[in-house]
């Protein structure tokens, strides 16, 4: 099956099987290897991207599926060799630990922060909670996507996804 995309500003025209998962499409034909497979099954978030503007878990979506859509990956958020705000926040709260998790959080923060540049801590908790991490408690992940918020509106930015 022959499919068009935009992934990370970049498009793309490749034959995929129908049952070609988008994780292992974006990471073993594109090489974009920040998304991540914990599970596998649509239980951890370490896989989702945005397609069209929306999280999606890539280990639950067939690559047909996304014909004629825009991805971005964790990959596609750095500008000019600058991390995206939300990135350096989770860098500055210690948001991170192992890693792993970490681009899945990200794509969902940038959603919530895309409707809601200024989202309460029970926002924030309710719309990551198909998120897992083992390592953080999920505090600074909060702390993360809460600051990113502060630091966009006060410099009167707005995400685009």
């Amino acid at each position: 099956m022959n499919i068009k995309v935009t992934v990370n500003g970049e498009e793309y025209e490749r034959e995929v099987r129908p049952d070609r998962r988008l994780i292992d499409f974006l990471r073993e034909d594109l090489g974009l290897t920040g998304v991540k497979e914990g599970c596998g099954v649509g239980e951890c978030g370490s896989c989702t991207v945005l397609i069209d503007g929306e999280s999606h878990l890539s280990c639950l979506t067939y690559t047909p599926q996304v014909n004629g859509s825009e991805i971005k990956t964790i990959e596609g958020l750095e500008e000019d060799g600058q991390l995206h705000p939300l990135q350096e926040a989770f860098v500055e709260t210690g948001g991170v630990q192992c890693g792993f998790c970490t681009p899945g959080f990200i794509m969902v923060g940038l959603e919530l922060l895309e409707k809601n540049l200024n989202p309460s801590r029970q926002e924030i908790r309710k719309w990551i909670e198909g998120n897992i991490c083992r390592c953080t408690g999920y505090s600074k992940i909060v702390d993360a996507i809460e600051l990113a918020g502060k630091k966009l509106r006060e410099e009167g930015k707005k995400i685009e996804l």
